[in-house]
């Protein structure tokens, strides 16, 4: 039923007609990319609430925020790339199905509850994210689109803070920088 829903979408494909000055092949080009970020941030935002549903331990309350805070920071950034897909004449496709059929996370693990659990699998997927964001910063500007470039960019920032936030909890006393 996912695989389906992706390939539904992506056999899908239309394009708007548009005045932006980006020709049709890199407009295609940079929303490929934009379609896998919307994938992938859609599935984090909802990995950051399955954690901050779920959490359980000393920090609950602490944790239950700082995931609700997360996902609320990604919920903005499902926006901005589903926006810039339609504005540069694509069709943003962001339903449940599409995002779990193409976001390049791992699943989250169902059997966790613990706060350092929780805090642990989300910073792997932030790193893998900010990862991923950072390719689609060199990506989109060596297509010549340096808006969508400077989007990733901002982006990048924040992800990379967050991910600062969630490791500066798994430090351990002793711990030395490799």
């Amino acid at each position: 039923m996912v695989a389906t829903a992706s390939r539904e979408a992506k056999s899908f494909r239309r394009f708007y007609p548009t005045r932006i000055d980006l020709a049709a092949d890199i407009r295609s080009q940079v929303v490929d990319i934009l379609s896998q970020s919307l994938a992938t941030t859609l599935d984090l935002k909802t990995q950051a609430k399955q954690a901050h549903w779920n959490v359980k331990g000393m920090n609950f309350y602490q944790l239950h925020e700082l995931f609700d805070e997360l996902a609320s920071e990604l919920e903005e950034y499902v926006d901005m790339a589903a926006e810039r897909i339609t504005a540069l004449g694509g069709v943003a496709m962001g339903t449940a199905r599409i995002a779990a059929a193409d976001s390049i996370l791992p699943e989250y693990p169902y059997d966790i509850d613990t706060g350092e659990a929780h805090v642990a699998a989300l910073a792997e997927r932030f790193a893998a994210y900010a990862a991923h964001v950072r390719i689609a910063i060199d990506q989109t500007d060596e297509l010549g689109d340096s808006d969508t470039a400077d989007l990733y960019t901002e982006i990048s920032r924040t992800i990379d803070k967050r991910l600062w936030f969630l490791e500066a909890h798994l430090v351990k006393k002793g711990d030395v920088a490799q």
